[in-house]
């Protein structure tokens, strides 16, 4: 589908409801980042090792894994609205309960039950968002992937300033704020209309068989695995307070940010999705082996941390793009089953870095980080094709015809079709996104005049 030529809606120009949705992902963003900097801090104020405090992020990130197989069936039954306020209730209870414990045990716990709220909300905020946004596809990932730039360049700069009073603050400091972000999603986000057919729990995998959204998801798993090994494991040879590595994780949550909405778009347009992919793979392998030769000096790795951020941003606006676009199945499963697969990765990744650095020295996960990337360029490539159709896909450039045109594929129903006339006005794209979405929705024909 295509809008007519003319000023296309701004990215962020939108419904009040995407905005109560895109501060939520803001806040639950933050969570990823939150505990860098209290990472130290927690390992000495409860007496535990580094590859214990790790498992916060692999029972988070775990749980989130497997529950974004059943996000898609939860999802059809309830309603988006619904799945979306019990993701973030049980955020709200959770985030505070770990900051209430007294253990390690006690914070991964709660972790893990954190991690399923997080899976309710992430995989259906997203589908949401690109059914809900004005500006086109490509807007609503913009929009999507600013609110994740925002949320991991906040998360450890809250992390960092709660951390320095206390490592229970930024725990209840994520409470308070996702209570707001529930306030808003209540207040502002409209009943969604359910799907008529109820999403299988078995569709996410099924939808794996898929080479596209496999090959994605695979790339993804390696990908991950590289930058939780990064964010788990980069704060201790740092040598840094709460504070200071808050600031660092900051820096490198604003290039995330920063490369994700602007630099991102200009560079696929210039060079293509598939080489800009490569390209930053390698680029990412770069910066780990850095960090993993650099690994007794806080120096270099403190500099390769921040560089990383502006590699991570391309890499995220890219791939969350080229995964809804391969996939030939609804957004919601393609997202919970691409999100299965880059979560598994990223909760692996930290505890067997922390196996690793006991078994070995500080260095080896970083060096195995390195690899992943590595080995994420060949399996990037052997789906060059979809990649390239994706990339088409994702163009925008061609322009409608002045005349009863059909946009798209056409529906395979007998339901009569939703036609929209639009001129060269601003407002246009708005208004041919309006009627996709009234298409979908009712399984129709699009044409636009």
């Amino acid at each position: 589908m295509s809008a007519p030529r003319g000023k296309a809606a701004s990215p962020f120009r939108q419904p009040k409801a995407v905005w109560a949705v895109a501060f939520a992902c803001v806040i639950s963003f933050m969570g990823i980042g939150l505990v860098d900097p209290i990472l130290p801090a927690l390992a000495e104020s409860l007496d535990a090792t580094p590859s214990q405090v790790s498992l916060l992020f692999s029972s988070y990130l775990i749980v989130t894994a497997v529950a974004m197989l059943f996000v898609g069936w939860v999802s059809s039954r309830i309603g988006a609205k619904r799945t979306l306020v019990t993701g973030l209730a049980v955020i709200v209870v959770f985030a505070a309960l770990a900051g209430a414990t007294g253990s390690i045990n006690g914070i991964v716990g709660f972790r893990a039950g954190w991690g399923l709220g997080n899976a309710l909300f992430i995989a259906t905020s997203l589908a949401v968002i690109v059914a809900s946004a004005s500006g086109g596809f490509s807007g609503a990932i913009i929009l999507y992937e600013t609110a994740l730039g925002l949320g991991i360049a906040v998360g450890p700069l809250l992390g960092g300033e709660l951390g320095g009073i206390s490592w229970r603050g930024p725990f209840f400091g994520v409470a308070a704020l996702m209570a707001v972000a529930l306030i808003a999603t209540l207040a502002f986000v409209p009943d969604l209309p359910r799907p008529e057919k109820v999403t299988s729990p078995l569709a996410p995998l099924k939808a794996l068989r898929h080479r596209g959204l496999l090959t994605m998801g695979i790339m993804a798993l390696l990908y991950n695995w590289g930058f939780f090994t990064m964010l788990g494991y980069a704060p201790y040879p740092m040598e840094l307070d709460a504070h200071e590595l808050g600031l660092v994780f900051t820096g490198w949550g604003l290039l995330v940010a920063a490369f994700s909405v602007f630099f991102a778009p200009r560079l696929q347009a210039r060079y293509g999705t598939a080489p800009v992919l490569y390209a930053n793979l390698l680029g990412l392998a770069v910066v780990m082996a850095v960090i993993a030769a650099g690994v007794t000096d806080p120096t270099p790795v403190i500099v390769a941390v921040v560089v990383s951020g502006a590699f991570i941003g391309i890499n995220n606006t890219l791939t969350t793009q080229a995964v809804m676009l391969v996939s030939p199945v609804e957004r919601p499963v393609a997202s919970s089953a691409y999100g299965f697969l880059r979560f598994i990765g990223g909760g692996l990744a930290p505890y067997v870095a922390g196996k690793l650095a006991d078994a070995t020295d500080l260095s080896v996960p970083f060096y195995l980080g390195a690899a992943t990337f590595l080995l994420a360029v060949p399996v990037l490539a052997s789906g060059h094709r979809l990649l390239r159709r994706a990339e088409t896909d994702t163009g925008g450039t061609e322009q409608v015809a002045p005349a009863l045109t059909p946009v798209g594929v056409r529906a395979a129903t007998d339901a009569p079709p939703v036609v929209v006339a639009v001129a060269a006005h601003r407002e246009a794209a708005a208004v041919v996104d309006a009627a996709a979405r009234i298409a979908r929705d009712t399984a129709s024909p699009l044409e636009v005049v």
